[in-house]
């Protein structure tokens, strides 16, 4: 019980007297699991010359494993296995050639819709970390399908990750709707950059109180180019930070 209340506490008065240490990075999470570094595949990196920039930053930053997740869309994005896996292994060959110390690896964002609803059926899907599939949904508008489309997500074998559930500006409006997905056996991500206010001040805000409330289970860059390299960065030098080594974030666990 004690431990309990002194851990409410630490996170009401996260970091007291702590300062932020001199050369600090992101090397604490070992692993960054929400990117777009496949080249032109995606809204994301878009020649091979972008993805090895990207991969360096991550790497300088302390990273040491990426598992890059280009969406799966069908009207945007249409990807399957196969084109993530062969530009995946494009990436892998130039990051070898260019001798970059890191660990890469792919999976999917998978935006949820009928299409992603029939690729249930239809075959693997590409998963983040054993059964544990990252999706995410409209930012505006909660699906009418949501609920029963990560309850078939479950049915197949598979645990939901929900992707930045910070930026539903849908469910700002409903907290408790967090705690469902949490009830229902969901995971949540955060968007790092959201607690930086990257994306303004009320997901920022929604982002400080999941994590206040210790919803969340894993963190991700959602790298698309360097300005977000460049503010991932920019972080490691302020307060911020040390909500992030404060956290027990699951991500070291993908570096196995």
């Amino acid at each position: 019980m004690f431990s309990k209340l002194f851990k409410w506490a630490r996170r009401e008065e996260p970091h007291g007297n702590m300062s932020v240490p001199e050369g600090a990075n992101w090397s604490f999470l070992g692993a960054d699991m929400h990117s777009h570094l496949i080249p032109g595949i995606d809204d994301g990196a878009q020649t091979i010359e972008d993805s090895l920039s990207l991969v360096r930053s991550l790497c300088d930053m302390g990273f040491k494993t990426i598992i890059t997740t280009p969406h799966t869309m069908i009207d945007f994005y249409p990807n399957t296995t196969q084109t993530i896996q062969d530009g995946l292994k494009k990436l892998q060959d130039a990051v070898e050639e260019q001798n970059i110390p890191v660990n890469i690896k792919a999976a999917s964002e998978y935006y949820i819709d009928e299409h992603f609803i029939n690729l249930i059926d239809s075959g693997p899907l590409l998963t983040i970390y054993k059964n544990e599939v990252l999706v995410e949904f409209s930012m505006l508008y909660e699906p009418p399908m949501l609920f029963d489309a990560i309850y078939k997500v479950q049915q197949a074998g598979y645990r939901p990750i929900i992707a930045h559930p910070e930026r539903y500006l849908f469910f700002h409006r409903n907290f408790t709707r967090y705690h469902d997905l949490k009830e229902r056996g969901c995971l949540l991500q955060l968007n790092m950059l959201s607690v930086a206010g990257y994306y303004g001040r009320n997901i920022k805000s929604v982002a400080d109180e999941l994590l206040t409330k210790s919803l969340y289970d894993y963190c991700g860059t959602d790298m698309h180019h360097q300005r977000h390299a460049a503010t991932l960065r920019a972080m490691a030098g302020t307060k911020d930070y040390l909500t992030f080594a404060n956290y027990p974030f699951l991500n070291a666990r993908l570096c196995s």
